[in-house]
């Protein structure tokens, strides 16, 4: 079993056996999200910015307009935090004090690099696409040159990991076990919808199949 090596800034230390370090499932938790918050300061003001991502292999993918001061600032070499989190469910205690929720969160902390090589960014792009819909990159119109000019993306190495996950039911204080409120954990998920059309799309052309979304996530 491959694992992270936990730092000084990754180890968690708060409630410690709900650290995880294992490779697998800090990829499997960053496989299933779809977006990510980057903590990075610039000027002196720390911003937290939610975007999209992609995982290939032991690094991330980020990318946007070359004109965001995001990517500017991180393609400067500013130190940056990256955060995902899934929540499975809400745990509901028999007290305010211990209601929880259970969730999966993953944190990264270091530098981005921009990536130059068009090779690599190609195929960058092409993994933010099929992490939303695996397969997609094949189906659609490749990016022009122009488009791939005005995207900037950058790569991160998954280097210093660590994730937090919680699990199971509510723990009470043993003298609340016997009042009379309901107790238990309500799961959360996210599942796809019907396809709604394009309002421009022509006749003919079938729907995604909802499945699709679904093999994201085994």
């Amino acid at each position: 079993m491959e694992t992270y090596t936990p730092t000084d800034r990754t180890q968690v230390k708060r409630l410690p056996k709900r650290g995880v370090y294992d490779q697998a499932q800090v990829h499997a938790i960053l496989d299933e999200g779809f977006i990510c918050h980057v903590g990075f300061v610039a000027d002196g003001q720390p911003y937290v910015i939610p975007t999209g991502y992609a995982r290939s292999g032991g690094r991330l993918y980020i990318h946007g307009s070359a004109a965001s001061r995001m990517l500017r600032a991180l393609g400067q070499g500013a130190p940056l935090c990256v955060t995902v989190t899934l929540v499975d469910g809400l745990v509901l205690a028999r007290s305010a004090f211990h209601h929880s929720m259970n969730y999966r969160s993953v944190v990264v902390l270091g530098q981005a690099r921009v990536v130059d090589d068009p090779e690599e960014k190609t195929a960058a792009l092409a993994r933010f696409t099929d992490h939303i819909v695996p397969g997609r990159w094949d189906e659609v119109r490749q990016p022009t040159e122009q488009e791939l000019k005005s995207t900037t993306v950058l790569a991160l190495d998954l280097d210093e990991v660590s994730a937090k996950v919680r699990t199971g039911g509510p723990i009470d204080d043993e003298e609340d076990y016997a009042l009379p409120v309901w107790a238990g954990v309500v799961p959360l998920r996210i599942e796809a919808g019907d396809p709604v059309p394009d309002t421009r799309l022509p006749e003919g052309i079938p729907a995604i199949d909802r499945k699709r979304l679904a093999s994201r996530h085994t």
